[in-house]
């Protein structure tokens, strides 16, 4: 059992039930479309693997919020939680990255803390190469409170994740601006 299986039943002694992850979220992977470095045309959408932006295109596939678990390399933590990253916006895909989408009380942002928290070692297969694939993350158990608890759950999370996302703005911002001041000092 899990440190967020444990505090869930803690805090939910009649709530909670375990279900099949797939029933948690809708996995996306049959949407994605790997591209070579070579083909990839240069742009402003974020291109994403399995550990995060790996470049940015021209073009997008997703439009919304995602969380994005490594599929194949760098997929696991040395605490064995999967290498997990929350995606917002245009962005494109490549097929080391498994893409999820909040269902049946999870929000993206719920998901997300859910996912970063449980130990997923036990499903990860390849020795030369770490993989978790479609069918174990599918199948692997996630323990959840009540629809009611999830619901306050997700209600106390939505600002924080709220404030990341304005945070992150501010800092892209702030970076274009730091890039202008630059480029006049030197000129």
């Amino acid at each position: 059992m899990t440190k967020i299986d444990e505090l869930i039943q803690e805090l939910c002694p009649d709530g909670v039930e375990t279900f099949p992850l797939e029933e948690c979220c809708n996995i996306l992977d049959k949407k994605r479309k790997p591209v070579t470095k070579n083909s990839r045309e240069k742009g402003e959408y974020p291109y994403y693997g399995a550990n995060g932006v790996q470049d940015y295109v021209s073009d997008y596939i997703f439009n919304g919020k995602f969380v994005l678990v490594g599929e194949d390399g760098s997929v696991i933590t040395k605490s064995g939680t999967p290498v997990v990253t929350w995606a917002e916006g245009k962005i494109w895909v490549n097929n080391h990255a498994h893409i999820l989408k909040g269902k049946a009380g999870f929000n993206e942002d719920s998901l997300y803390l859910f996912l970063a928290n449980t130990n997923m070692a036990p499903i990860v297969t390849g020795a030369a190469q770490p993989k978790i694939n479609q069918a174990n993350l599918k199948n692997f158990p996630i323990t959840t409170p009540d629809s009611e608890t999830m619901l306050k759950f997700n209600n106390i999370i939505q600002p924080f994740f709220d404030q990341r996302l304005t945070n992150e703005s501010e800092i892209k911002k702030l970076e274009a601006l730091q890039s202008l001041l630059l480029t006049r000092l030197v000129d």
